[in-house]
């Protein structure tokens, strides 16, 4: 894996909901309804405005696959859009968990851009209740941000915010 020593990566602790960014990302389960961790703090913090694009969303394509991503408002959030994104549960590696969050960051930042987003930030993806290994995960999502930030130049900034001390200690490390 190859991190690049790029400045338009950040690294932040503390709480999602409260980061001033063109777009959050969300750690979404496949039925966008909401639910526990960082997906239920943004739909609790941005308030019904997402839970009725996300349904709309349902609706037209049944939900989020694994490693997809999709997007909304904001509503009440200081960003403008919400990116939900569904990363792998953790299955001790043998059902392409890695390829599949690869494709969470990815398919983020791709939809990003698709937006004219300057700034976005991202949670620690399935490493809560989807078991992924944390350190595993953070190889991954530095690695693949600093891969596309590589090759475009339209996104300004990307926040890693790390709700725990554990992940954020992760981060710090391979960020030097």
């Amino acid at each position: 894996m190859s991190f690049v020593s790029d400045d338009r990566i950040k690294l932040i602790k503390g709480d999602i909901t409260k980061v001033k960014v063109d777009a959050i990302v969300n750690a979404a389960n496949s039925s966008l309804l909401g639910g526990g961790g960082v997906d239920g703090a943004i739909h609790r913090a941005g308030g019904p405005e997402i839970l009725e694009e996300c349904r709309k969303i349902r609706s037209k394509q049944g939900g989020c696959k694994t490693g997809e991503a999709v997007i909304t408002t904001a509503g009440k959030l200081q960003a403008r859009y919400v990116i939900h994104t569904v990363g792998p549960v953790w299955n001790g590696g043998r059902s392409n968990e890695e390829y599949l969050l690869r494709s969470c960051y990815r398919k983020s930042l791709e939809l990003a851009v698709k937006n004219d987003v300057k700034s976005i930030a991202f949670p620690n993806i399935s490493t809560g209740v989807y078991r992924f290994p944390k350190e595993l995960a953070a190889k991954i999502a530095i690695d693949e941000v600093s891969n596309f930030l590589k090759e475009n130049n339209s996104i300004e900034q990307v926040i890693f915010v790390c709700f725990d001390n554990e992940n954020y200690e992760i981060y710090s490390k391979l960020l030097k």
